[in-house]
């Protein structure tokens, strides 16, 4: 009952308009009130907690999203995609897409991805035939690739919550991240296909063979920071951490002398913004661990495993109602919310069902993808909609048409094949 109200409390402080960081205090606040626990004893806890070497890649993947927008990394792998894959009616949203996939392969976060891919390619792909709202819900959803393609801010805090690896947990979110990119790129040319106005410029052969020449040699350095992160973890060079320390450490020198778009007051605002961000993901991050202690103490998850059990018998019907919650959650909430209060609690039903911890992961990621679309928070879907300088009934059309048929298939498709998940962990033998 105690973590029904605390959840309660949490859902109804939101909805009013209260900041997240407060709504949490309250929640772990009314935990330590209905168990009769002095949560005082507890902080200590939560702060040896927050104090691992893995929290600290939040601050740097964060920073690093913030130097692309602002060091032009952003734009130039933005133009680079455009001239591989722009020719085509359908080219300028593909671009979006596979841009929106690239950013997520270096930043890790969706919200920078619709800051920096919105604000160049939504006025482009209006002069090009797409209506703006639909521009705007295709960036909007488009931009949660980041949170399943690696690094994901997403990621790192369910493994800190779960006591997961994170090497692993990347891992395990690629396959529902390259799959929920192509459902999308299909969607677009279908629709597209019916829009004669949605034309690209036609470029003869030698001229796009030198397009995407001319472009990929500017875009190369920018390139090269997936590579040096994903290939430097998996090569067994450096941790996640170590890779995101490096990766800020590239960012700057390329922003400022390569592409000589980020100067000190671009850089300063950049530590600025990415320290109000961490700093907010922290207190969260510490607030729901001392919540996860005392549900912990008190058996909430084991209870909550033998309450849906003894309800549900059927393995394929406990999922589906988890991916239900995980989404109506995600709809009020944003995306670390829902990691860090829901992860640790639901873990305990999936083992129990004989769901891998990592394949978890995905569904949890993939989950949280339509939740952060859907009103009425829609988080993700409002910055894109500020961006695009739409109205939200304008762009809920077409954003529901993406979760409908790009979102929610890639969703069930994570949750009952678990080999889409595993097969690269298995593969290179962080799973068996």
């Amino acid at each position: 009952m105690g973590a029904l109200l605390a959840i309660g409390a949490v859902i109804l402080l939101m909805i009013i308009g209260v900041p997240v960081v407060f709504s949490f205090a309250a929640m772990t606040l009314v935990l330590s009130l209905a168990y009769g626990v002095d949560v005082s004893s507890l902080m200590t806890t939560g702060f040896w907690s927050i104090n691992s070497i893995i929290l600290l890649a939040l601050p740097l993947f964060i920073m690093t999203g913030y130097l692309m927008q602002s060091g032009g990394i952003a734009a130039r792998l933005i133009r680079f995609v455009e001239a591989i894959v722009g020719s085509s009616r359908s080219g300028m949203g593909t671009s979006m897409v596979v841009a929106c996939g690239v950013f997520g392969a270096i930043s890790g976060t969706a919200s920078a991805a619709v800051a920096a891919i919105g604000t160049i390619m939504i006025g482009p792909m209006e002069k090009h035939g797409y209506s703006r709202p639909y521009s705007t819900a295709l960036v909007g959803i488009s931009s949660l690739l980041g949170l399943l393609i690696p690094p994901s801010i997403t990621m790192i805090l369910y493994a800190v919550v779960t006591r997961q690896s994170v090497a692993v947990v990347f891992l395990a979110t690629i396959g529902p991240g390259i799959l929920l990119m192509v459902f999308l790129c299909v969607i677009n040319a279908i629709k597209t296909r019916k829009n004669p106005d949605a034309s690209p410029e036609k470029l003869v052969l030698s001229e796009r063979f030198r397009n995407i020449g001319s472009t990929g040699w500017k875009a190369f350095p920018a390139l090269m920071l997936p590579v040096i992160i994903l290939g430097g973890i998996y090569g067994g060079i450096f941790t996640p951490t170590e890779a995101a320390a490096i990766a800020v450490v590239y960012a700057i020198p390329v922003g400022m002398f390569v592409y000589r778009d980020l100067d000190l007051k671009a850089l300063a605002r950049c530590f600025i913004q990415a320290a109000t961000t961490t700093g907010v993901i922290m207190i969260i991050l510490l607030f729901s661990f001392v919540a996860s202690r005392i549900l912990t103490f008190e058996r909430v998850p084991q209870q909550l495993t033998d309450l849906l059990l003894e309800l549900f018998h059927n393995k394929l019907l406990i999922l589906l109602m988890v991916n239900v919650f995980l989404i109506l959650m995600g709809m009020i909430m944003d995306d670390v919310s829902v990691v860090a209060i829901l992860s640790p609690l639901l873990l305990p039903v999936m083992e129990s069902i004989g769901i891998h911890p990592v394949h978890f992961a995905a569904i949890v990621g993939t989950s949280v993808v339509i939740g952060c679309n859907s009103p009425p928070m829609a988080p993700i879907l409002f910055m894109s909609c500020r961006i695009g300088n739409v109205g939200m009934s304008q762009v809920l059309r077409p954003a529901f048409s993406f979760m409908l048929l790009a979102a929610l298939p890639v969703m069930l498709i994570t949750t009952y094949w678990p080999a889409l998940s595993l097969f690269l962990p298995k593969l290179l033998g962080y799973v068996h």
